[in-house]
């Protein structure tokens, strides 16, 4: 996520950190690699003129030129003003009223929308512990209606049913009755996408907004469709009285343009923003963390209420436990800490929030890839449980039985047994209370510290 962006602007204002002395002749040539940084990555003209702006009048103020350290002073500000124009502090949904409180969701055909509705509903009954309900009210696509479903299945929400032949006001009047009766503190509407804005689309969903008056009324947009983003916002936002937007695709899209527009244009909050396909890939959208982000100097918060939120602390508590016995770890623990890497994301998403990875050179980001950690678990899966206890047994033809069954070579069987001894070492250390001589071990797990991925 912002990839692009992340390296141009980290590298500007590492070089202007540089300068002995910032000067107005240096700081205009930073700022003009700054507006390049930002129109490459596709953020509106408008947001560009502004921000460089603000930070030209502060960056020659005496705040920056004064200061004893004036690159970091300039870092300072950039990343101010980064999170000025993307909306200050995260908005959380505002759910305070009688229940249900209904939140309407309104985008584009292929955003992302039906998908958004279910992270959504996930995002509310785990981290906020609200009893949810879905309904579709797209009654031109029956694939959006079995998809809620399904998904509304996978998040354990409520599924009031709907059909392609019902008016979506007469679902939502029925929808409405039955989660009051359920008891319901949320309900979630679906409504019809389209592949493009048209004047019926708006006046449907006008009417429908008015019928149900939600109390959030969310705009899906895909990150990834850049300039488009923002005038499809605008649209909608002329159109509804919208509360807030979920930005998705956001790991797919290098550039990040959306992210610092949409903002502005609409002068309504980012209140989520979507990292990926499975269910709990949402997340809340803060400007401070993301501009942490752009700027190359990650995102240790978000990345702590990860690990709290996805980490399976039972099994982490009774590896612990085996460690401090002095129990060796084995095959099967290893496969467990790969799965739950997975789970959280995968190595890119936890590589966007560590401190530095913007320096980290591309061919050693690529070697980070999560198709090697499902191969692991694939290698590990063809052991048979003897073999994953007691490592020691895996010989030569062991390993070409295992390769064969796991669809891999002889090669990547042994790459897998290499980082697994690393590992085992790591954790012996931990053990005996060596958690430093451990963190520094962890080097040799990294891209070109000796144990590299396949």
């Amino acid at each position: 996520m912002f990839d692009k962006l992340t390296e141009r602007l980290s590298a500007t204002v590492r070089t202007l950190s540089g300068q002995a002395r910032l000067t107005e002749s240096n700081i205009q040539e930073g700022l003009r690699e700054v507006r390049m940084a930002l129109l490459e990555a596709d953020v509106a003209l408008p947001v560009v003129k502004e921000l460089v702006e603000h930070i030209r009048e502060r960056a020659v103020g005496q705040e920056v030129l004064k200061s004893l350290t004036p690159g970091q002073a300039l870092i300072k500000v950039v990343q101010d003003e980064l999170i000025k124009v993307m909306g200050e502090a995260n908005e959380a949904l505002s759910l305070n009223t009688t229940p249900p409180a209904i939140v309407l969701v309104a985008g584009l055909q292929g955003a992302g929308k039906t998908t958004s509705i279910a992270k959504l509903a996930r995002h509310l009954i785990t981290q906020h512990k609200k009893s949810v309900m879905t309904v579709s009210c797209d009654v031109y696509r029956p694939a959006a209606i079995d998809q809620l479903q399904t998904l509304s299945a996978e998040v354990e929400a409520d599924f009031f049913p709907s059909h392609t032949g019902e008016k979506p006001i007469d679902i939502a009047k029925k929808a409405i009755k039955q989660a009051k009766v359920s008891a319901s503190d949320v309900l979630l509407v679906d409504t019809a996408g389209r592949l493009h804005i048209d004047e019926q689309m708006m006046e449907e969903i006008r009417q429908l907004h008015s019928f149900v008056q939600p109390v959030e009324t969310l705009f899906v947009i895909d990150s990834m469709i850049g300039q488009d983003a923002v005038n499809t916002a605008k649209a909608f936002n002329d159109a509804l009285p919208l509360t807030g937007v979920i930005l998705t695709k956001a790991d797919g899209d290098a550039r990040g343009g959306a992210a610092l527009s949409v903002r502005h244009v609409t002068g309504k909050p980012i209140k989520f923003i979507g990292v990926g396909e499975k269910v709990d890939a949402l997340e809340p959208f803060h400007p401070d963390r993301i501009a942490s982000r752009i700027l190359g100097k990650g995102d240790v918060v978000s990345l702590v209420e990860e690990v709290q939120q996805k980490i399976d602390h039972e099994k982490a508590a009774k590896l612990a436990k085996k460690i401090k016995k002095g129990r060796s770890f084995d095959l099967s623990d290893l496969k467990d800490q790969l799965e739950q890497m997975l789970g959280m994301g995968g190595l890119g998403s936890l590589m966007d929030k560590l401190p530095g990875m913007g320096k980290v050179p591309e061919a050693a980001k690529s070697q980070m890839d999560d198709k090697n950690l499902r191969h692991m678990v694939a290698i590990i899966n063809s052991m048979t449980p003897k073999e994953r206890s007691i490592p020691t047994l895996i010989n030569g033809s062991r390993r070409k039985r295992i390769a064969n069954g796991s669809g891999t070579s002889v090669q990547q069987v042994n790459q897998v047994m290499k980082q697994y001894k690393q590992m085992s070492k790591m954790m012996k250390k931990m053990g005996k209370g060596g958690m430093g001589k451990m963190m520094r071990g962890m080097g040799g797990m990294m891209p070109g510290g000796g144990g590299r991925p396949f």
